[in-house]
């Protein structure tokens, strides 16, 4: 990565940080710095799990808990237990954290409008695309694959998620537990691995490897939310899979899918995958693909 990039996101970030106002202590002529404002936004009308707030804000637990403070004292948050578990605690906003929250809405929408006022119609049409293409890549940059155990809870609700799908889009109904299987045990270390996908710490995609000895490996389970596509995860968790199997001692994988998915056709067969004749009896397929890794 040259010096010229890091520059160029260098005075990018100095910029937005200045016109937003982010260096601020009264963020937007408020009483409070911009880490509190974006903490009741994101606590929202309905109030948010801490976990939740960690995660999709990129917080450690100790300042997070300081911002929580802060704004109770302000008396502009309640935190408490979830039904008396202490586990699981809830940020919710008191009526005045409610005002302040519209208020701040109404200030930031004032702000926006203050950022595009001194184009003209062609800048603000540029402008705003140019973000649009920002949030995008920055989200993408913000996609995290790690492996996980099959029956933890991020890789159930996967799997659920891309069940689901199939049997949408299919009238032939999909069960997993026939043909070619992708059970645990099968993609449980060693047998396999299994990934998740994280944005802001929620799962998003999934993907799975089956070693097997002498034999291609297998890609199995793959999915992508339908909020994170057109982020280039597909892509991105195919190029983890394919490691996977290969640093499993697999020169070769395969995979099979259905007809009925076609954007997963096209993602197969741009990143190198060629179709072969048919090397199981998945009843749901409808393709073969087999590719040599390197």
């Amino acid at each position: 990565m040259s010096d010229a990039i890091v520059d160029q996101v260098r005075r990018f970030n100095r910029i937005v940080t200045e016109r937003v106002g982010a260096l601020n202590d009264h963020f937007l002529g408020r009483e409070r710095p911009l880490g509190e404002a974006r903490l009741l936004w994101e606590i929202g009308l309905d109030g948010c799990e801490l976990r939740v707030l960690r995660a999709r804000l990129g917080l450690d637990s100790g300042y997070l808990s300081r911002l929580l403070r802060s704004l109770e004292a302000a008396r502009l948050v309640k935190v408490a237990p979830v039904d008396g578990d202490q586990r699981v605690r809830v940020a919710r906003l008191t009526a005045a954290g409610r005002r302040e929250r519209a208020a701040l809405d109404e200030r930031s929408d004032e702000l926006a409008q203050s950022l595009l006022a001194p184009l003209s119609s062609n800048q603000r049409e540029r402008l705003v695309a140019a973000m649009h293409d920002v949030e995008r890549l920055l989200s993408a940059a913000s996609v995290q694959i790690t492996a996980v155990d099959p029956e933890h809870p991020d890789a159930q609700y996967c799997l659920a998620e891309y069940v689901a799908e199939l049997n949408c889009r299919s009238e032939r109904g999909f069960d997993p537990s026939v043909g070619a299987t992708a059970l645990p045990h099968e993609v449980r270390p060693p047998a396999g691995e299994f990934f998740v996908a994280y944005l802001h710490g929620e799962a998003v995609g999934c993907g799975a490897v089956k070693h097997r000895a002498d034999a291609p490996a297998e890609i199995k389970r793959m999915w992508i939310a339908p909020r994170a596509r057109g982020l280039g995860l597909g892509r991105r968790l195919m190029e983890r899979l394919e490691g996977c199997a290969l640093a499993g001692g697999a020169r070769v994988a395969h995979l099979e899918t259905s007809a009925v998915l076609v954007e997963a056709i096209a993602l197969y067969r741009s990143t190198g995958w060629v179709e072969v004749p048919a090397f199981n009896d998945e009843p749901f397929a409808d393709h073969w693909f087999e590719k040599a890794l390197t």
